[in-house]
């Protein structure tokens, strides 16, 4: 079966080249019948001989995680074959299913229940295959290109710069996707698959969600934290309908995302998803000093001592789309969500769905108009990640209660349909 994605057509499932960014060292093991290939450029392919599902090559130290609160050095193992460029860049060739078991058991544990991780595959196989199509459509000039997109405006209101970011999946030109959260996690057979992930992933084979023909640009979040996000308040400024704001209630208002008991999570999530608790609600409190340094460094703009933060627009969520900084030395406005996250951090804020609450030395409350400096500011969030797409943590629920994975793409990706574009 053959069915067109988006002006592209998938006989069969492609070859994903995943680039593995977080690799530290060229050093490899290899374990089981690999072919060594030398090309002229200086490149080596370690080719699995008359591909064997049994060889794997294992890398001793990737950094996985980069830039978040849970970055570390793990060793990983991957099947398929182990690209190795002139400058070490590391890259694995591995066939789209094959890359997809491992997705859904880095994403999530293995043992999450199986209507999620039904749901999660055609999830991720619909975001990978999007853009795949995507990244096409730019190499032929027919699409703006991906990566970091800047607007800096002057705002009138506020009287101050506006300057407003969006992260697009990083622009790779040498491979297809990489292997940490900036793309999809893919970390190999480190986490082995049981047979219940590898049967999920059988099962949904070659299944997209698709909205007018195209393959859906299918998002996906660890927590929205009681209402999904809808799609410009993250990314570019367009409506995608299948990726419109959600409310991840059930028929009780009772939000999915707080009905996770600690036995559930343990079984949907994977170790170091857990180190950090407070996926529907958490608090962060920060010295202003700190953060106003804080501040100066990822925003590169002297602001000064931070006098207030004042939420200018929030999206349907509650996340906070633009945030106006008011410092002694000067003002500014920062967005979109990730942005805000990541400027008011060392890392990430967990999202960008808080409340703010500046204080003096005492504890007392001081507001935005108020003269007073404050001491420390408290942010109390709701959900972790941008909230657009599927709420995994909210799906995991969803599943455990007896919702099929059907019902619940339905819930998360409104006017899109499961289309099989490979068997």
């Amino acid at each position: 079966m053959s069915q067109s994605g988006g002006n592209i057509t998938f006989a069969t499932q492609p070859i994903i080249r995943a680039g593995i960014l977080g690799a530290m060292s060229r050093e490899y093991e290899l374990s089981g019948d690999f072919m060594r290939s030398d090309l002229p450029d200086g490149t080596v392919l370690l080719t699995p001989r008359g591909g064997a599902d049994d060889a794997s090559f294992t890398l001793p130290a990737v950094k996985i995680g980069i830039g978040f609160h849970w970055e570390r050095v793990e060793p990983q193992t991957f099947r398929g074959t182990l690209r190795i460029e002139p400058d070490g860049l590391m890259i694995n060739e591995v066939s789209l299913e094959e890359y997809l078991t491992s997705v859904i058991a880095s994403e999530m544990n293995a043992n999450a229940p199986r209507q999620l991780l039904m749901a999660h595959a055609i999830v991720a196989r619909s975001w990978l295959l999007a853009m795949l199509i995507r990244q096409r459509k730019q190499l032929a000039g027919t699409l703006t290109s991906a990566g970091i997109h800047t607007r800096v405006t002057h705002n009138p209101v506020y009287h101050c710069r506006e300057i407003i970011k969006w992260y697009d999946r990083e622009a790779h030109t040498r491979f297809d996707v990489c292997t940490d959260d900036h793309c999809q996690r893919y970390q190999g057979i480190t986490r082995a698959a049981p047979p219940q992930v590898r049967e999920a992933v059988a099962a949904t084979r070659g299944m997209v969600l698709t909205y007018n023909g195209e393959v859906c640009d299918a998002r996906f979040s660890k927590c929205c934290g009681g209402k999904t996000e809808q799609f410009d308040a993250a990314w570019e400024d367009i409506d995608l309908p299948y990726l419109r704001s959600v409310s991840d209630t059930d028929a009780d208002d009772r939000c999915y995302c707080a009905d996770a008991t600690p036995e559930l999570l343990s079984s949907s999530l994977n170790s170091y998803d857990l180190e950090d608790p407070g996926f529907n609600t958490w608090r962060v409190t920060v010295n202003a000093d700190e953060l106003s340094r804080i501040v100066a460094g990822k925003t590169g703009i002297d602001i000064g001592r931070i006098l207030a933060l004042i939420p200018v627009s929030r999206g349907e969520s509650g996340r906070i789309t633009k945030l106006l900084i008011r410092g002694v030395n000067e003002s500014v406005i920062v967005g979109k969500e990730l942005e805000i996250r990541r400027v008011l951090s060392p890392t990430h804020l967990k999202s960008s769905a808080f409340t703010i609450t500046a204080t003096d030395i005492n504890g007392n409350i001081i507001a935005d108009n108020d003269n007073r400096v404050p001491e420390i500011f408290t942010f109390e969030g709701r959900g972790w990640g941008h909230g657009v797409g599927l709420c995994q943590i909210g799906a995991a629920v969803m599943a455990v209660r007896g919702t099929d994975y059907k019902s619940i793409l339905k819930h998360y990706y409104t006017d899109a349909k499961i289309t099989t574009l490979y068997t």
